[in-house]
């Protein structure tokens, strides 16, 4: 199932983590960050109890170390709490990549092809990745990941705490080694979130700004419903 991970996000987006072991508060400039791991955890789990959907721009980067290439896909997100996601790239290639429960679907307008996959068993893991971040609660987090807190910084004007993620399943770390979200105090929801896939040393980026959180999202949003005529695959996973 993993095996297509890299394509769903490329889309992808977007992320439930967090671990046992206590970090050190950093130190930058002589001065304490006013956060913990424990602290972050707790406020998470306030934030999870309202989050009920967000919308926001997402620019979606992926980088192959060997051969130095860096290609960059931008569109538009939209996550509901009830295991719903949509994401539409518009540049530099129209795709949509809908999550609608247990399904996933890949959509290519230039051929009107889409890929339909069963999440089934996967699905746990696969959320992971595709709700990270998104009112995901402290609890959750840490039953997946390992957790350092490594700074507060700025990004993009807004003020963000980052955590670096080490996932404890197996199967996740044959994929990603590390996991990096900056999260946003102002919405405490992933202001940036970087993966570094396991072995070759690729990563890819996502960054999303403009975010609105708790906005009305219809169902239609969420539905499959793609032009007349379009070709439907299954591929193995």
């Amino acid at each position: 199932m993993l095996g297509f991970w890299p394509r769903c996000i490329a889309a992808l987006a977007a992320l439930t983590f967090l671990a046992d072991c206590l970090a050190s508060i950093p130190v930058r400039a002589g001065q304490q960050i006013p956060w913990t791991v424990e602290t972050v955890l707790r406020q998470l789990d306030n934030e999870a109890k309202n989050f009920r959907s967000l919308t926001a721009d997402i620019e979606y980067t992926k980088v192959t170390v060997v051969v130095d290439d860096r290609s960059t896909e931008s569109g538009q997100i939209l996550v509901r709490h009830d295991d719903k996601m949509r994401i539409e790239f518009t540049q530099p290639d129209p795709r949509t990549i809908l999550r609608d429960g247990a399904n996933l679907y890949l959509f290519n307008p230039k051929i009107n092809r889409v890929e339909e996959y069963d999440l089934g068993k996967n699905k746990a893991m696969v959320d992971q990745f595709l709700l990270l971040g998104f009112g995901t609660p402290g609890a959750s987090l840490r039953k997946n990941y390992v957790i350092t807190l490594q700074d507060e910084e700025a990004l993009d004007n807004r003020k963000v705490i980052l955590l670096e993620l080490a996932p404890k399943d197996e199967q996740v770390r044959k994929q990603v080694s590390t996991i990096q979200i900056w999260l946003d105090e102002a919405t405490w929801l992933p202001a940036q979130q970087k993966f570094l896939e396991t072995g070759s040393g690729d990563y890819f980026i996502i960054r999303y700004t403009n975010v609105v959180r708790n906005v009305r999202l219809p169902d239609e949003r969420f539905k499959p419903n793609w032009p007349k005529g379009a070709t439907r695959v299954k591929p193995q996973t």
